[in-house]
């Protein structure tokens, strides 16, 4: 058995194992904040584009590199809750609005960060897009 890790470690990709060791799925997202060493839990995804499943910190077993296992059965895990992304927590505004050609730019970079990352007021799933981005992620991660 390999040695283990941190949660800080778990990268999406990571293979996830129920409590009898058969394979559930994968690691989507790692919930957490890792300024203050908080992990919260994992959203592991069972298929390619389907929906992740929320697993809590608590039911993370053991971790090792490449592997994380649960205290869940298979069945626990399909009927646990769907991975809401959390509400997004701040704004970035610019420091600095002298000059026209700033204030230009300050423009443009606040209408791209509304468009690109809007800020949302509460969790929320993902959409067709983000979950096509984290399979493609997960796919050209693989070793």
């Amino acid at each position: 058995m390999s040695d283990r890790v941190s949660w800080l470690m778990i990268r999406p990709g990571w293979k996830v194992y129920a409590s009898d060791g058969t394979e559930v799925g994968a690691v989507d997202e790692v919930a957490g904040d890792d300024t203050e060493d908080i992990f919260n839990g994992l959203a592991v995804t069972m298929s390619a584009l389907g929906r992740p499943k929320y697993v809590p910190a608590e039911r993370v077993t053991t971790i090792t590199e490449g592997r994380v296992n649960l205290s869940l059965t298979r069945g626990e895990v399909e009927a646990s809750d769907e991975f809401l992304e959390p509400a997004t927590t701040a704004e970035i505004e610019p420091d600095s609005r002298g000059g026209l050609g700033e204030q230009f730019g300050a423009d443009i970079r606040e209408l791209e960060g509304k468009a690109a990352a809007p800020v949302q007021r509460h969790e929320h799933r993902m959409n067709v897009w983000r979950r096509a981005a984290f399979f493609f992620r997960r796919f050209f991660a693989r070793d």
